[in-house]
């Protein structure tokens, strides 16, 4: 005779089956490696969005700087991400690139992908306490994007470069305002926000527990798990080009400081 169905074991057994399902699929997304550009310069223009004298310009200025602070920023435009988030990409070719001094960890990068209309400024250990992650999205909200969606890359590229190195110099109780404009406005947002995710996680679980009890008395049934969202990753990115033979980073590194934003 024939074994009967096995008996669920409740509400658990299917956070369990919840939780398997939504860690495969993320493993699934980023199982690939991304390919990065060359570091051949302080501006890694991949994507091809800036003319020659417009990526002489920043480079000249981004190696002012550093000449007179040894802080090292580098600007990166790619042509597509490579399964990976903004935040991913920026930590990883941050890394990969070795961005600032060894013992300073003073390196900060800005990485442009035109195509996914996505920005992000990753910030190294050493000058996360200058350049916070509410100053970055600030910086990427109030100069960059709003050139960005004009079709203005490289004044926004220009801003946000300027931004920057004003704010690592000392020079940011401008940005501090306008950063605590942002928090004011935004604190209000964000609790709702938050109020709808966790009422809708309620109720998904509330659902589900019904279902299972249901299928239980009727000996059989099914559940459906939703996915991840959609438009947390994105295409490939290859290649690389820029300006300054020998450049090289420093041995730094960044733990995820920063901020990211779209247009």
């Amino acid at each position: 005779m024939w074994p009967g169905p096995a008996r669920s074991t409740g509400p658990r057994a299917i956070l369990a089956v919840l939780l398997i399902v939504l860690f495969g699929l993320s493993s699934a997304g980023v199982a690939a490696e991304p390919t990065f550009p060359a570091l051949t310069g302080r501006v890694v223009d991949a994507a091809g969005i800036l003319q020659p004298e417009e990526r002489a310009g920043l480079e000249a200025k981004l190696k002012a700087y550093e000449d007179k602070t040894s802080d090292q920023v580098v600007v990166a435009t790619v042509p597509s991400l490579q399964g990976t988030s903004i935040e991913d990409f920026g930590n990883r070719l941050f890394r990969a690139w070795q961005l600032g001094q060894k013992n300073a960890n003073n390196g900060a990068l800005l990485v442009v992908a035109p195509n996914e209309r996505k920005v992000r400024i990753e910030v190294g250990y050493g000058l996360e306490g200058a350049l916070t992650d509410a100053l970055s999205k600030v910086i990427i909200t109030t100069a960059i994007t709003p050139r960005f969606k004009a079709g203005d890359f490289a004044g926004g590229i220009n801003a946000g470069v300027d931004a920057m190195l004003s704010i690592l110099s000392g020079d940011a109780d401008e940005w501090h305002r306008r950063a605590k404009v942002r928090g004011d406005e935004a604190d209000p947002l964000q609790g709702l926000v938050f109020l709808v995710i966790l009422i809708v996680i309620i109720f998904v679980f509330w659902r589900m527990s019904r279902a299972q009890r249901g299928a239980g008395r009727r000996g059989g049934g099914f559940i459906i798990v939703p996915g991840p969202p959609s438009g947390g990753w994105s295409g490939g990115v290859s290649g690389g080009f820029g300006d300054g033979g020998g450049f090289s980073g420093g041995g730094g590194s960044s733990g995820g400081g920063g901020a990211s934003g779209d247009w």
